[in-house]
């Protein structure tokens, strides 16, 4: 991956960038749209449309893989590679079987010949030779050296034209090697392979373990370039993403239509006070804030429906913003299930300390495959209303109170099952409760650590609202560093589109 140190810091993004960085709500005049922002280094220019040919396609394919591994590495510390086999039910998992099999098969008949047939071996000896090179550092010429001299591809072969291949001894000098550059993990598996006589099995064996250092290498690497990325993050995103528009004009074309579905329910929302103002300009147009508007649009991807795509500019946190949706929902199921039994059954259970917890405890477990397809939310909900019911009665048969008789407890059971259904008051309630919480902690500058306060209702899932939050505001204020010259370019057009167009953008229509 192309990673450049001296691209320009983020201190040369447009207004837009900068003021998206710290969520405030300020207005935006017509005049920082108009700024010369776009000429700066780090604002992407405007690209003209243009037929996209095939090697532009896939091109343009390389830059979105190369820049959504590279903030998968820099956002996520648990990020690895992992070796994943076909499962062998699979028909693929079935043929790489029945290939390899013929495979390996085929040597040790080779190798059984009198005189055996050395060609499919010096092969894998050649193979294993170079993986073995891969390993090395820069400077390790002794090892080189050695490697290259024992496994000689051309002398093994004049070896076996005198049937004087020393099969084991060359065998037994690779698993050596592979102990020297493996990491201790690894340490095991040498041991079995030092115990390995078929020499068929053997070499199979090796080239199992070479994958798995492949693999350790391979995530040696990422966590060697995880501190890199993570510094340099905002600037590499922003220029590939600016590659791949200048590959692909309508890469912004979903991101544009997010950002204009959020004006049109920002100006929806502003009265219309032409009417009522006398002597009002009535061909003047709302002023609103892109602050405001594109906070709102964030919002709408706790609620966005993930079968469909998302704007481009997101594609990189797609799946942690759906996580994050699930987790929001579950924790909507359990404040509705609190706040409804504290209504239906008051102080007695409200006092108790740590009731509430309880509650949580109850619900967390029968909610734990809520986002699987297979998952029945009503049957859930009823299990849930019984186990309420048996504790309520519990706790207050402990503290010598009358318990829920039939019909209040029917009409507890009742009132948790009908969460689900569409238009429920307290669903929409708690709904609109956290919808207003992230809205808050959106609002507040990115440096600034405290949380907003907790609405009413949310206090049982507090803990967990504050960390689902602090990671919803990440993945927002990051994408705000990134893509605001993006959003800028966007707004201008959508808001201002007879405003003549920066240097840059003219230079790149010209062109």
């Amino acid at each position: 991956m192309p990673l450049n140190d001296d691209q320009n810091n983020d201190s040369d993004s447009s207004r837009l960038s900068e003021s998206t960085a710290s969520s405030s709500d300020s207005e935006y005049s017509r005049q920082s749209f108009n700024s010369d922002s776009s000429s700066k280094p780090s604002s992407p220019a405007s690209s003209p449309p243009k037929a996209i040919t095939f090697d532009e396609l896939m091109a343009a394919t390389k830059n979105l893989s190369d820049l959504t591994l590279a903030h998968e590495i820099a956002v996520n510390a648990n990020f690895c590679l992992k070796k994943e086999d076909l499962p062998q039910s699979s028909l693929a998992g079935r043929v790489k079987q029945i290939v390899h099999k013929a495979f390996w098969d085929l040597l040790e008949s080779e190798l059984n010949e009198d005189p055996p047939e050395y060609e499919h071996a010096i092969k894998l000896f050649e193979e294993i030779k170079e993986i073995l090179l891969s390993f090395l550092t820069p400077g390790a010429n002794r090892m080189q050296n050695q490697i290259c001299e024992v496994l000689d591809t051309d002398l093994i072969r004049q070896q076996a034209e005198h049937n004087a291949v020393d099969i084991h001894g060359l065998a037994n000098y690779i698993i050596n090697t592979m102990g020297k550059l493996c990491a201790p993990i690894r340490d095991d598996d040498i041991k079995q392979l030092k115990a390995t006589d078929n020499i068929v099995e053997l070499l199979r064996q090796i080239f199992r373990v070479l994958d798995l250092m492949k693999m350790d290498m391979a995530n040696y690497m990422i966590q060697s370039l995880r501190p890199y990325l993570q510094h340099n993050l905002v600037d590499y995103e922003r220029a590939k993403f600016q590659e791949i528009l200048e590959e692909t004009p309508s890469a912004l074309d979903l991101t544009t239509e997010w950002i204009k579905e959020s004006i049109e329910d920002e100006l929806s929302s502003i009265p219309d006070e032409s009417s009522s103002s006398p002597g009002a300009d009535s061909s003047s147009k709302p002023t609103i804030s892109p602050i405001l508007v594109l906070n709102n649009g964030y919002l709408k991807l706790l609620q966005w429906d993930y079968r469909k795509t998302i704007p481009e500019t997101l594609i990189t946190d797609e799946g942690r913003l759906q996580e994050l949706k699930e987790k929001l929902n579950q924790l909507k199921i359990i404040a509705c299930v609190c706040l409804i039994t504290n209504n239906m059954v008051g102080p007695a259970i409200v006092d108790v300390p740590g009731f509430a917890d309880e509650l949580k405890r109850i619900c967390v477990p029968l909610l734990e495959d809520m986002n699987k397809k297979s998952f029945d939310l009503k049957e859930a909900l009823n299990a849930i209303g019984v186990q309420i019911c048996n504790k309520v009665n519990r706790s207050l048969t402990e503290r010598d109170l009358p318990t829920l008789n039939a019909e209040m407890q029917s009409n507890l059971t009742g009132q948790i099952a009908h969460i689900v259904e569409e238009n429920n008051p307290i669903s929409s309630l708690i709904d609109k409760r956290i919808q207003f919480f992230m809205r808050s902690l959106l609002a507040l500058p990115s440096f600034q650590m405290r949380m907003p306060a907790m609405p009413g209702g949310l206090s049982v899932v507090q803990t967990e609202m504050e960390f689902v939050g602090s990671q919803y505001a990440s993945i927002v204020n990051f994408n705000k560093k990134v893509y605001g010259p993006f959003y800028a370019n966007i707004f201008r057009k959508l808001l201002f589109p007879e405003t003549p167009m920066g240097k840059a953008e003219t230079e790149t229509v010209a062109n």
